[in-house]
């Protein structure tokens, strides 16, 4: 892939790396070193992708896995700002007219980075094969934390019946 094919491919899946991006960093200078990272990440890479998955399947692997690693190191130097999901909900919905968005994306903050990036798949309408093996865990394993992320949303959202 040549220099102007690889830009194109990142104008294409900007939008995909921004939630990954926006979900895994406190603030704005965060979000924007984390993204040369994923970018670096995914031209070093780019002659080993085979097309034996989607594209997006593809950069989401390469964009969560570089998004754990530079929250592993972040969390080690600094607490990770618990806005970081409403914002990203103030840009994807109007949050302001949907609490319950607003309050998902509250839940999802709360979250630890793999069941983030479960959640952020899921909600990017990925089905658990894709998610597996984006995350490159088990599709049952997928499929088990997703059964016990909606038990602690629906406990988040109806405390009084958990």
């Amino acid at each position: 892939m040549n220099k102007e094919q690889f830009i194109a491919t990142i104008n294409e899946y900007r939008s995909l790396i921004y939630k990954v991006c926006h979900s895994y960093c406190p603030n704005k200078a965060d979000h924007q070193d984390l993204e040369q990272d994923i970018i670096m990440q995914l031209w070093t890479s780019m002659s080993r992708y085979n097309g034996s998955v989607k594209m997006s399947t593809w950069i989401y692997r390469i964009a969560l896995n570089t998004a754990i690693s530079y929250y592993r190191k972040e969390k080690n130097r600094s607490h990770v700002d618990s806005h970081s999901f409403i914002e990203l909900a103030r840009h994807t919905y109007d949050a302001e007219t949907d609490e319950h968005i607003k309050l998902l994306y509250t839940f999802i903050d709360q979250l630890n980075y793999l069941d983030k990036a479960l959640m952020l798949l899921y909600l990017d309408d990925n089905k658990y094969k894709d998610i597996a093996d984006i995350l490159g865990i088990s599709e049952s394993n997928v499929s088990t934390k997703m059964n016990r992320i909606k038990i602690k949303l629906k406990n988040f959202f109806h405390p009084e019946k958990a």
